[in-house]
């Protein structure tokens, strides 16, 4: 029986070698499929018998599992990251590329009221008109985001925790009592 779960790394080697079968991808993870009861460390696993072993090397072959463990999920979590901030600048070029669109069209725009209104007077007083309408709507825009701005506050429990930090650090003559008692 299989279990489908891919893990990043098996038998406890953070190269990517596979406890059953698959290749290791450009990523680092391992395409294949695990055996049930596979562990980090799998080929330990299979000739090892807990109880013979003294209370060190169980300790050690559980800090050891924890150790392999916690390289794995940061491992896991630097590939995830990764794809995702492909994602997001891939996202972010496309908005900044319609920023850049949008603004060529409200240009170009403003020309051609420009010229339509120079048909009606002299092309300076044209410019100035709209001139004055970028001028009010610039007004505008700069007054709400500063009311916004106003609105924003600082992460008070954040804040709070990190004003409690240094107390935490030192050691509290009350407490050390209770915990020798």
């Amino acid at each position: 029986m299989t279990d489908s779960t891919n893990y990043p790394y098996a038998a406890g080697d953070a190269g990517g070698s596979t406890a059953v079968g698959g290749s290791v991808g450009a990523t680092g993870y391992d395409s294949g499929t695990y055996e049930a009861g596979s562990t980090a460390a799998g080929s330990r696993a299979a000739s090892y018998d807990p109880t013979d072993a003294s209370l060190g090397e169980l300790l050690g072959n559980v800090t050891s599992d924890l150790s392999t463990l916690m390289r794995q999920e940061v491992a896991l979590a630097k590939a995830e990251v990764t794809i995702e901030a492909k994602k997001a600048g891939a996202a972010g070029g496309m908005l900044a590329g319609a920023g850049f669109a949008g603004y060529m069209t409200i240009l170009f725009l403003s020309v051609a009221l420009m010229y339509l209104l120079s048909q009606i007077m002299d092309n300076g007083w044209a410019a100035l008109i709209v001139a004055v309408l970028w001028g009010i709507v610039a007004a505008v825009l700069a007054s709400i985001g500063r009311k916004k701005l106003k609105e924003i506050n600082p992460p008070q429990q954040t804040v709070e925790t990190l004003q409690q930090a240094p107390d935490a650090l030192r050691p509290n003559p009350a407490r050390v009592q209770e915990e020798t008692r």
